[in-house]
């Protein structure tokens, strides 16, 4: 295994206990640059981030690269320098945005993901189930037929690591095919925020409004994030009433719909709600079985059905989890020079079954559910019977009996001294509502994954 093998393998571990923000904030542009004996250097892009790394991240970098390549490992040194990019090769792509060009000799010359787009998030590249077949369907529909009004805007959304951005690019790229003279842009609602308080500092708004209206396809990723942003929404609400009223193709992605999103204008979710929205929700089993077979051909990998099986069971909660416990197995393979049998791969996994319910309490739970639908902690614990209030306190009650197996009474004491019954009557409604509510559902797992993540 090379150096830019082994910390792609590193990321991938890591990146299954960090935020999206936080993996691409401090991992990205590092690498294994040297490994001897029991010392690596990591290389790194500045000295803030080299500081960042030895102070908050060091252990957890230090156990998994002895979790890969061996006790044996003893020491850990952050090296700042010039090292080529390695986040955009794994599920987390690069933030970069850019407008594809119109002048076929730039278009030719460029590589895809130049312009923002991953070359690996490809319609042919993803795998499709149950899951997330309406949301494809309306992808492909856009990319055949871009700016009709039925699919504009199409807005996805579900939970981590489910493939919202896989889609996403898939239908820049497949424009791009169709005809490299489209003006495609890819951005992230945090992007789009910085340019637009970077435009502003500097007097240059004109520019920025340049950049964001005239594409022919705006693929805007993450759009919660613009949520309590005034001066953002307000400008993304100009910004998409000008793409719009020019029959120019948006599409967005979040990991809520348009409703569920707190702080967010009334007049831009009626904007998000004009279109098309489909959701993506947890892969099945028979789909993660296709999404393994798939990531293992994409790899080299060769394993045996009884194994892809195993995986399969046991991780549930998204692709990239799937991904990440592939780049384990192979890292382990390549290091220790061990065959890949079934009891291995358990042991390898073994954190997957371990991990979860016992590392969460109360306290983190409500906290958790707080955040979610942007709730301050008075206002949760409460004793207002406002709908916007009562029914997350409401999922606060159900997890804390279905996730914590906590007793009536003890949820009650938790929710400011609530009587039994009313922790009983929630975890009743709430478990009626999950079996009916598909959107209900996957913001119990949103919930679940940010919980069990932190």
């Amino acid at each position: 295994m090379t150096n830019q093998q082994l910390w792609q393998a590193v990321l991938g571990e890591l990146e299954l206990n960090l935020t999206k923000a936080n993996f691409t904030t401090w991992f990205k542009n590092t690498a294994v640059s040297f490994v001897d004996g029991e010392k690596v250097i990591v290389g790194v892009p500045n000295t803030f981030t080299k500081a960042w790394l030895e102070n908050k991240y060091h252990q957890s970098i230090l156990k998994t690269l002895q979790k890969i390549i061996g006790g044996h490992i003893k020491e850990v040194v952050y090296k700042v320098e010039l090292v080529k990019p390695q986040i955009g090769k794994t599920d987390v792509p690069a933030a970069a945005t850019a407008v594809r060009a119109a002048a076929p000799s730039v278009a030719s010359e460029a590589p895809a993901n130049r312009f923002g787009l991953n070359p690996k998030y490809t319609f042919p590249s993803f795998v499709v189930g149950k899951n997330n077949e309406l949301a494809h369907a309306a992808a492909q529909a856009v990319a055949k037929n871009p700016g009709k009004s039925t699919y504009n805007p199409l807005f996805i959304y579900g939970g981590v690591g489910l493939g919202k951005t896989h889609l996403l690019q898939g239908i820049g790229h497949a424009i791009l095919e169709a005809d490299p003279n489209k003006k495609v842009l890819y951005t992230t609602s945090e992007k789009f925020t910085n340019d637009y308080i970077q435009a502003i500092r500097s007097r240059t708004t004109e520019r920025f409004k340049q950049t964001y209206r005239s594409p022919d396809l705006l693929l805007i990723d993450d759009v919660q994030f613009m949520a309590a942003k005034d001066g953002t929404q307000q400008e993304f609400f100009h910004t998409f009433n000008d793409l719009h009223q020019a029959d120019k193709q948006i599409v967005m992605t979040s990991d809520r719909p348009p409703k569920a999103i707190p702080a967010l204008e009334q007049r831009l979710i009626s904007r998000f709600e004009w279109g098309m929205i489909a959701d993506i929700s947890q892969p099945d089993y028979e789909t993660r079985i296709a999404i393994l077979k798939a990531k293992c051909a994409e790899k080299g990998l060769e394993l045996d059905q009884e194994i892809v099986n195993h995986i399969a069971v046991i991780i549930q909660n998204n692709i990239r989890e799937l991904e990440g416990a592939l780049n384990k197995i192979i890292a382990y393979e390549q290091f220790q020079h061990t065959p890949i049998s079934l009891e291995l791969v358990k042991r390898i996994l073994e954190s997957h079954v371990t991990s979860g319910r016992k590392s969460a309490t109360p306290k983190q739970l409500i906290n958790t559910v707080a955040a979610f639908y942007d709730l301050k902690l008075d206002e949760l614990l409460g004793q207002s019977r406002e709908k916007r209030l009562a029914f997350p306190r409401q999922i606060v009650m159900y997890l804390m009996r279905k996730e914590l197996e906590s007793s009536y009474p003890a949820i009650g004491h938790e929710l400011g001294g609530r009587d039994h019954t009313t922790a009983m009557h929630a975890f009743l409604k709430i478990t009626h509502e999950v079996e009916t509510s598909d959107r209900l559902k996957q913001e119990i797992e949103q919930i679940k994954q940010r919980l069990y993540n932190n």
